[in-house]
């Protein structure tokens, strides 16, 4: 049985199919040659699970949205302290290459500028090539693969590349450059052309959501507080000029690239990458932007919505006898959106129930976002269809009006009747 949830992203590809403008980034021949139709989308859960659709196993080069990683790797190294003494938190409001430093310290004003992300390279410990395989390593333990560069790429953007030089100069003499300006500008170009797909991104920014930690290996690899920093700058700073618009309409921490590109975090529940080539006049995916405002929406992500519960919808599972016959009980609690609901839809497609009659016991749940109710109305359409009989245990009525998604209507029972029926 296919998972509703790789059905709910089939259907955000569908529903931006209309978004064709914008344009390649030009003046990089490399990008500049990119299939502009071309798109993929993925969502990791804080567990690690990565649903993809659309073309997800398509190699495309992470661009600036190595620059959290990279900025987290310098934090780590060197300490928030003396990173702060060289880059600032503010936003620019300006585009993401623009030649400015702070009038008064100097400082590059956020990471996620490129003056800001060539200081925050220069600070990885090692220098030079070593910082550079420090940071594919640490991409590849974030995609739990070899990540390696697109080497036609970096020497297509080293060819291009004296906006980067100049801006690494004018760093160097404010002294708030930790190396020589070309070594900074070739490890920085080199970070920026590492070759990920949306699986790889999706499970790189589900570690941001799970507080610093690789959600399948369990590793930490950055501090709660580096990561909690971190994504209080994405907030603020990681769509560029466009920082405010995202804010107010999206509200989740994201970084953009230039290849087409956007990963969003939502701490606590999951990871998101979105991938179509061409860009606005912001620099940000068209398309991608557009495909974030649906996951935002449905998904209920806003920053500034009402906290809710990351944890398992599935409290427990265990087995009754329902009028004669052996029934799998699932009892759910809280909340049901998206990121809770997943473990519940994953346990019934890796371990399928072994009764032909299945209870949803719903007498502990709160709310149910649309987004779930959706997920849950397409996962009862497989079940009937897969010959199984579905009892609906929902005294709250907080499924009003259920049915699943090819309109038939789903047998209910009171929680009296339930108890009743197992005597």
């Amino acid at each position: 049985m296919r998972s509703p949830i790789l059905d709910y992203l089939d259907g955000i590809i569908a529903e931006t199919a209309h978004v064709d403008s914008g344009a390649l980034a030009d003046y990089i021949p490399e990008l500049a040659a990119a299939d502009p139709d071309r798109v993929a989308v993925a969502l990791c859960t804080v567990n690690g699970t990565v649903y993809a659709s659309g073309d997800s196993e398509h190699l495309f080069s992470i661009q600036s949205m190595s620059k959290p990683f990279a900025y987290a790797l310098a934090i780590e190294d060197r300490g928030l302290g003396d990173v702060l003494e060289r880059i600032g938190v503010e936003p620019s409001g300006e585009a993401f290459n623009e030649l400015s430093l702070d009038p008064e310290t100097g400082r590059p004003r956020n990471p996620m500028i490129n003056a800001g992300a060539i200081a925050a390279h220069a600070l990885v410990r090692g220098g030079g090539s070593e910082a550079v395989d420090r940071v594919l390593a640490l991409f590849s333990e974030l995609a739990q693969r070899p990540v390696g560069i697109d080497e036609s790429l970096a020497a297509s953007e080293l060819a291009t590349g004296d906006r980067n030089l100049g801006l690494a100069y004018l760093l160097h003499a404010s002294d708030r450059l930790a190396q020589d300006p070309g070594t900074a500008v070739r490890g920085y170009v080199r970070q920026c052309s590492a070759s990920v797909t949306v699986h790889d991104l999706a499970l790189m920014a589900a570690t941001l959501a799970n507080g610093g930690v690789q959600p399948n290996t369990g590793v930490r690899l950055f501090s709660r507080r580096t990561t909690r920093h971190l994504l209080s700058v994405m907030t603020s700073c990681g769509m560029y000029d466009a920082a405010g618009d995202w804010l107010t309409g999206i509200g989740i921490p994201a970084k953009s690239g230039v290849a087409g590109g956007i990963i969003g975090v939502l701490p606590g529940q999951v990871g998101l990458a979105v991938f179509s080539p061409r860009l606005d006049p912001h620099g940000n995916s068209a398309r991608g932007v557009e495909m974030m405002r649906h996951l935002s929406e449905d998904l209920g992500l806003h920053l500034m919505e009402a906290g809710r519960p990351a944890r398992s919808s599935l409290r427990e599972t265990h087995t009754t006898t329902v009028e004669g016959r052996t029934a799998t009980v699932y009892v759910l609690q809280g909340d049901l959106v998206l990121s809770s609901v997943e473990s519940l839809v994953r346990e019934i497609i890796e371990r399928p129930p072994a009764t032909d009659v299945v209870v949803f016991d719903m007498s502990r749940v709160d709310e149910v976002l649309p987004v779930a109710r959706r997920t849950s109305a397409e996962t009862a359409t497989k079940l009937v269809d897969n010959g199984y009989r579905i009892i609906l245990v929902d005294p709250e009525q907080t499924l009003h009006d259920f049915r699943d998604s090819r309109g038939r209507d789903v047998e209910r029972w009171s929680s009296e009747r339930l108890a009743k029926s197992q005597r």
